[in-house]
């Protein structure tokens, strides 16, 4: 495994006079999006839950439209391998950064899993809340009733997707896997019938940058991240690589099912960076 220092960061860039144009013009359109988006999902949603509770028909696909939007507007191709799970579970991938939830919800309909403070963020908390993020608290005493709210969101139909490393990375590498979050799966009251999907992110950064320059993690400030990413004029791209899903039942305990979404997603990067280099 990779051993990777999370407190070196890449070097920081300066923003040119083009790059501010595209910041500013990119800013009125991003933000234009996002919170035009979710002014419509919010007033779909008035007559969505009435009628359909926690089942969300149709407001996901506003989610879905916003976000593959997004991605067009910070300037990021967006490349599709494998097939969408169809099956009844939940998506694991590796954790890269906050673009990491354009990129997933672009191409399919998921509610992510968050830790509880996110939901106390200014903005970005309210936006969550939104679209239907579940949040989760890490203290073990609320271990039963964290399992509840899981099995009612997957029995609702909602596929769950949670990054397993619990933290971002530079993107050239994937941590452990972390499997608490996995013992969820093997309840009694989920009738045997779940997969969980594997999902690789594999960031190709725009011409001349930094190979980290996705990257987002620790101690790393938001704004000026975001700043960065769309200064840039040269596009960048992203892969995401669906695998085959695997059978809850297939493994014996949490661990074991960890253990082999981590292998999977590993791979995934390994054979990326693998086809990258002998391009």
């Amino acid at each position: 495994m990779t051993t990777w220092d999370p407190t070196q960061e890449p070097p920081q860039v300066r923003i040119g006079p083009v790059g501010v144009f595209l910041v500013l013009f990119r800013g009125v359109i991003l933000a234009s999006l996002i919170f035009g988006g979710l002014g419509f999902l919010l007033l779909v949603r008035l007559v969505e839950r009435p009628l359909h509770g926690v089942q969300r028909p149709w407001t996901p696909w506003i989610v879905q439209g916003v976000c593959a939007m997004a991605l067009i507007v910070l300037g990021i191709r967006y490349h599709v391998e494998g097939e969408r799970m169809q099956a009844r579970g939940a998506v694991v991938s590796n954790h890269v950064s906050w673009l990491d939830i354009f990129v997933l919800n672009a191409r399919k309909r998921v509610y992510f899993v968050s830790k509880a403070e996110v939901a106390r963020w200014p903005a970005i908390g309210w936006l969550a809340r939104a679209v239907g993020t579940v949040f989760i608290n890490r203290d073990p005493r609320q271990a039963k009733t964290q399992q509840a709210l899981f099995e009612d969101r997957l029995l609702a139909g909602h596929r769950l997707l949670f990054f397993p490393e619990g933290t971002s990375t530079d993107g050239k590498q994937v941590l452990s896997f972390k499997s608490t979050l996995f013992e969820a799966f093997f309840s009694e009251r989920l009738e045997h019938d779940l997969h969980i999907q594997p999902v690789t992110l594999a960031y190709h950064v725009p011409r001349g940058q930094d190979d980290r320059f996705y990257g987002w993690w620790g101690e790393m400030a938001f704004g000026p991240h975001l700043a960065r990413v769309m200064s840039v004029g040269r596009p960048g791209a992203v892969t995401v690589k669906y695998h085959k899903p695997l059978r809850v039942d297939d493994f014996p305990h949490r661990k074991a099912l960890a253990a082999a979404c981590e292998e999977v997603v590993r791979s995934g990067l390994v054979d990326h960076r693998g086809t990258c280099a002998a391009g």
